[in-house]
Protein backbone atom coordinates (compact mmCIF):
# COMPACT_ATOMS: atom_id res chain seq x y z
CA UNK A 1 0.00 0.00 0.00
CA UNK A 2 1.15 3.42 -1.13
CA UNK A 3 2.53 5.67 1.91
CA UNK A 4 0.02 7.98 3.35
CA UNK A 5 0.91 10.97 5.09
CA UNK A 6 -0.63 14.00 6.61
CA UNK A 7 -0.77 15.69 2.95
CA UNK A 8 -2.25 12.77 1.25
CA UNK A 9 -6.28 12.72 0.77
CA UNK A 10 -7.82 9.81 3.01
CA UNK A 11 -8.25 6.45 1.56
CA UNK A 12 -12.02 7.70 1.42
CA UNK A 13 -10.99 10.30 -0.52
CA UNK A 14 -8.77 8.77 -2.97
CA UNK A 15 -11.66 6.14 -3.57
CA UNK A 16 -13.50 8.97 -4.64
CA UNK A 17 -11.15 10.83 -7.03
CA UNK A 18 -9.68 7.96 -8.54
CA UNK A 19 -11.30 4.85 -10.91
CA UNK A 20 -11.32 1.56 -9.32
CA UNK A 21 -8.94 0.57 -11.65
CA UNK A 22 -6.23 3.47 -10.95
CA UNK A 23 -7.42 2.68 -7.42
CA UNK A 24 -6.01 -0.84 -7.50
CA UNK A 25 -3.08 -0.21 -9.26
CA UNK A 26 -1.36 2.43 -7.24
CA UNK A 27 -2.57 1.80 -3.69
CA UNK A 28 -2.90 -1.97 -4.00
CA UNK A 29 0.31 -2.11 -6.19
CA UNK A 30 -1.90 -3.99 -8.71
CA UNK A 31 -1.54 -3.88 -12.48
CA UNK A 32 -3.73 -3.22 -15.30
CA UNK A 33 -3.78 -6.17 -18.19
CA UNK A 34 -1.30 -5.72 -21.28
CA UNK A 35 -2.64 -3.68 -24.12
CA UNK A 36 -5.32 -2.56 -22.21
CA UNK A 37 -3.94 0.85 -20.72
CA UNK A 38 -4.50 4.36 -22.24
CA UNK A 39 -0.42 5.18 -22.28
CA UNK A 40 0.67 1.80 -23.72
CA UNK A 41 0.78 2.89 -27.18
CA UNK A 42 0.40 6.72 -26.73
CA UNK A 43 2.57 8.83 -29.06
CA UNK A 44 1.76 12.66 -27.95
CA UNK A 45 4.83 14.65 -26.78
CA UNK A 46 4.52 15.83 -23.33
CA UNK A 47 5.27 14.77 -20.15
CA UNK A 48 3.09 11.75 -18.07
CA UNK A 49 2.27 12.48 -13.99
CA UNK A 50 1.30 10.64 -10.94
CA UNK A 51 -2.54 10.13 -11.20
CA UNK A 52 -2.49 10.48 -7.49
CA UNK A 53 -0.62 13.19 -6.86
CA UNK A 54 0.58 14.92 -10.56
CA UNK A 55 4.20 14.40 -9.52
CA UNK A 56 6.17 14.59 -12.79
CA UNK A 57 7.78 11.14 -13.62
CA UNK A 58 8.23 10.59 -17.31
CA UNK A 59 8.83 12.52 -20.23
CA UNK A 60 7.93 11.51 -23.95
CA UNK A 61 11.27 11.87 -25.16
CA UNK A 62 12.26 9.07 -23.53
CA UNK A 63 9.32 6.67 -23.98
CA UNK A 64 9.78 3.27 -26.62
CA UNK A 65 7.93 0.73 -27.90
CA UNK A 66 8.68 -2.61 -25.88
CA UNK A 67 6.06 -4.67 -27.42
CA UNK A 68 5.21 -5.67 -23.23
CA UNK A 69 1.99 -4.16 -23.41
CA UNK A 70 2.45 -1.45 -20.77
CA UNK A 71 3.92 2.28 -21.08
CA UNK A 72 8.04 1.66 -21.27
CA UNK A 73 10.29 4.62 -20.58
CA UNK A 74 14.14 4.41 -20.41
CA UNK A 75 14.49 6.85 -18.15
CA UNK A 76 12.91 9.05 -15.28
CA UNK A 77 12.23 12.82 -15.81
CA UNK A 78 14.33 13.74 -12.74
CA UNK A 79 16.11 11.72 -10.44
CA UNK A 80 14.48 11.57 -7.22
CA UNK A 81 11.25 11.74 -8.68
CA UNK A 82 10.61 8.15 -8.10
CA UNK A 83 11.57 5.50 -5.24
CA UNK A 84 12.78 1.85 -6.46
CA UNK A 85 12.27 -0.85 -3.63
CA UNK A 86 12.70 -4.71 -3.48
CA UNK A 87 9.82 -6.63 -4.90
CA UNK A 88 9.07 -10.36 -4.33
CA UNK A 89 5.81 -10.94 -5.02
CA UNK A 90 4.30 -13.41 -6.78
CA UNK A 91 8.01 -15.79 -6.51
CA UNK A 92 9.93 -13.32 -8.62
CA UNK A 93 12.71 -10.46 -7.75
CA UNK A 94 11.45 -7.46 -9.06
CA UNK A 95 12.24 -3.82 -8.57
CA UNK A 96 8.92 -1.97 -7.67
CA UNK A 97 8.77 1.90 -8.59
CA UNK A 98 6.34 4.02 -6.54
CA UNK A 99 6.17 8.03 -7.13
CA UNK A 100 8.46 9.48 -4.54
CA UNK A 101 5.92 12.21 -3.89
CA UNK A 102 3.19 10.03 -2.64
CA UNK A 103 4.21 6.55 -2.45
CA UNK A 104 1.79 5.36 -5.02
CA UNK A 105 2.99 2.40 -7.11
CA UNK A 106 3.75 2.70 -10.44
CA UNK A 107 5.00 -0.23 -11.88
CA UNK A 108 8.13 -2.19 -12.17
CA UNK A 109 11.87 -1.23 -13.43
CA UNK A 110 13.83 -3.71 -15.20
CA UNK A 111 17.32 -3.77 -16.93
CA UNK A 112 16.56 -4.75 -20.54
CA UNK A 113 15.56 -1.28 -21.83
CA UNK A 114 17.64 0.52 -24.20
CA UNK A 115 20.39 3.05 -24.31
CA UNK A 116 21.88 5.50 -23.14
CA UNK A 117 20.41 3.88 -19.62
CA UNK A 118 19.41 0.39 -20.29
CA UNK A 119 16.61 0.27 -17.97
CA UNK A 120 13.35 0.00 -18.74
CA UNK A 121 10.70 1.53 -16.63
CA UNK A 122 7.52 -0.46 -16.92
CA UNK A 123 4.28 1.29 -16.09
CA UNK A 124 0.72 0.69 -15.37
CA UNK A 125 -1.44 3.63 -17.98
CA UNK A 126 -3.76 3.89 -14.83
CA UNK A 127 -0.89 5.06 -12.22
CA UNK A 128 -0.58 8.09 -14.74
CA UNK A 129 -1.89 11.43 -16.26
CA UNK A 130 -0.82 13.12 -19.59
CA UNK A 131 0.67 16.74 -20.11
CA UNK A 132 0.58 17.68 -23.60
CA UNK A 133 4.09 19.78 -23.76
CA UNK A 134 1.86 21.88 -26.86
CA UNK A 135 -1.40 23.06 -24.36
CA UNK A 136 1.29 23.79 -21.77
CA UNK A 137 3.15 26.46 -23.48
CA UNK A 138 -0.46 27.71 -24.82
CA UNK A 139 -1.67 28.37 -20.93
Amino acid sequence: MAKIDQDRPSEETLRQELTDQQYHVTQESGTERAFTGDYWDHKADGTYHCVVCDAPLFDSDTKFESGSGWPSFYDVIEEGNVELKADHSLGMRRTEVECAECGAHLGHVFDDGPEPTGERYCINSAALDFADREEATND
